[in-house]
């Protein structure tokens, strides 16, 4: 288990808009917003992950936010997997090529609410919120 490191208010910054972001997603009705808020949601989490990590010189590597992920956190490895496809996605559902159904975006949401919990555990962050319900997905 790692041991608690000081944050930096960017760190806890993006944790806090990683909350915003799944708080958004389990309000809005529409599967494609909250297939995006909950890919959002992962990225910000996985930030803040990176985030954390003390800065490392020299060697050009990877930038990808999910590939220093797993550097940060190597334990977070199968999560980064599972968003690196969710991201892949995204853009596609952004620009409206791609739909998803309520099951994916329902399932992305928990699944970024889960990795958002074992990041700020991760950073020795304390894991607390709300208890959440779904809003009903509207038909597309």
């Amino acid at each position: 288990m790692p041991t608690a490191r000081p944050h930096t208010a960017t760190t806890l910054d993006l944790l806090s808009r990683a909350e915003e972001s799944l708080t958004s997603g389990y309000a809005t009705s529409s599967a494609s917003a909250r297939y995006l808020e909950a890919s959002l949601a992962a990225l910000r989490a996985a930030a803040a992950v990176v985030a954390a990590r003390p800065a490392r010189s020299g060697g050009p590597g990877p930038h990808d936010v999910w590939a220093l992920t797993v550097r940060a956190a190597p334990e977070l490895g199968e999560w980064a997997e599972r968003f690196t496809a969710a991201t892949g996605r995204r853009v596609g559902v952004e620009t409206g090529l791609v739909r998803v159904g309520a099951r994916e975006a329902d399932d992305l949401l928990r699944d970024a609410e889960t990795f958002l919990d074992l990041a700020a555990r991760h950073l020795g962050v304390p894991v607390g919120h709300p208890p959440r319900r779904l809003a009903p997905v509207r038909s597309a």
